[in-house]
């Protein structure tokens, strides 16, 4: 078994359970005052209490959209792409990119967006329309 881990700087616990378990589903795991793990479909999130935040810089240039670097995220099955979108747009999140398809008619085509989480991590959400196509030139 591969779970990926990946720990990151939140402004509260509060506000991160909200967006991660209520909004995004996930499940909480060990917490203290000053971190709390999550799984992040089926991956180990570290979310840490932090008042120093890097600057975000749209310097990601993918398929003619600029994004946020840093960002971090997933990829879903269609179907859970589709119920994490629907969620999103319920509770009234912004999208930095909307849900959109990327590569159409290409090779690694997928659909794609971007959210920012409560404390102002850029979060990706993506899935492709062929998994084999993940790693593909």
């Amino acid at each position: 078994m591969s779970i990926f881990h990946f720990a990151f700087k939140v402004k509260d616990i509060e506000s991160t359970r909200k967006f991660y378990i209520e909004i995004l589903g996930c499940k909480e795991g060990r917490s203290t005052k000053s971190w709390i793990d999550f799984d992040f479909f089926d991956n180990q999130l570290s979310a840490h209490v932090s008042n120093k935040f890097p600057e975000l810089d749209y310097c990601g240039k993918v398929d003619g959209i600029n994004v946020p670097i840093p960002h971090f995220g997933c990829l879903l099955e269609k179907s859970e792409f589709e119920r994490v979108e629907k969620k999103l747009k319920s509770e009234k999140i912004d999208f930095i990119v909307k849900p959109q398809k990327r590569y159409e008619g290409k090779v690694g085509e997928q659909m794609t967006m971007f959210v920012f989480d409560y404390s102002g991590n850029s979060i990706e959400f993506k899935s492709f329309s062929n998994n084999n196509e993940v790693f593909s030139e």
